[in-house]
């Protein structure tokens, strides 16, 4: 799903690489835990691998593609074809409602749209099942951060893109309400075999994942099975 090779990233004015990764890859289906300090990379490797950002050297397939090889507007697509995002600060609409949160990836990719079949109904019933049905109409805005982080959960899940990444998404919650999401992540990903990478400074839920694997400030990459 995921496949990096000889990764060399640096940002302007920087003395050393911010990235210098070997070798990493992401198996189907698989739940993949990264975690690391502030400054350690986490979130440039996410703009890497969403191609935000492109590296200076080295190759990122994602599914087989080359990112390198697409136009900006070509990632652009790939990225709302193949890849669901759950945003530390959820980056929920708030003039939409619960519902129409929930549909807009299917607006901005043909591909997800298609594999709903029909993109209301696909909605709904990822809002019954992390029990939203009843706020279907409610502004986000007026949601608790559980109930809004569970929306950005079905955002990033309608269309069965092939791969999940959730950014810090259990920053915000209690060690009770962290496990919650992290059950309801896993099941609701696993109904379409959806890849998951979830990047957390929390060590304590490398104990859910499948694999770990720590980004530190230095550049190495160390990896642990769970």
């Amino acid at each position: 799903m995921i496949q990096i090779e000889n990764l060399q990233f640096s940002w302007p004015g920087s003395a050393r690489p911010t990235l210098s990764i070997p070798e990493f890859k992401l198996a189907k289906a698989e739940h993949l835990f990264l975690h690391g300090p502030s400054g350690s990379g986490k979130s440039t490797l996410l703009s890497l691998l969403t191609g935000i950002h492109l590296p200076q050297s080295g190759r990122i397939k994602i599914l087989g593609q080359d990112l390198s090889r697409l136009s900006g507007p070509g990632r652009d697509r790939f990225r709302a074809d193949h890849l669901g995002y759950v945003f530390q600060q959820f980056n929920l609409l708030p003039y939409l409602s619960v519902l129409d949160n929930v549909l807009l990836p299917c607006q901005f990719s043909k591909l997800r749209r298609q594999r709903t079949g029909e993109p209301k109904a696909q909605a709904l019933h990822l809002l019954e099942r992390l029990d939203l049905h009843t706020h279907l109409h409610q502004s986000v805005s007026a949601l608790s951060v559980g109930q809004q982080q569970r929306v950005a959960l079905a955002r990033a899940l309608i269309g069965a893109p092939e791969i999940l990444i959730a950014d810090e998404p259990t920053s915000a919650l209690d060690a009770e309400r962290r496990g919650a999401f992290i059950e309801l992540l896993f099941e609701c990903a696993k109904e379409h075999q959806t890849a998951i990478l979830l990047v957390s400074h929390d060590p304590q839920l490398a104990m859910h994942f499948d694999r770990s694997v720590s980004l530190p400030a230095i550049n190495t990459m160390e990896t642990h099975d769970v």
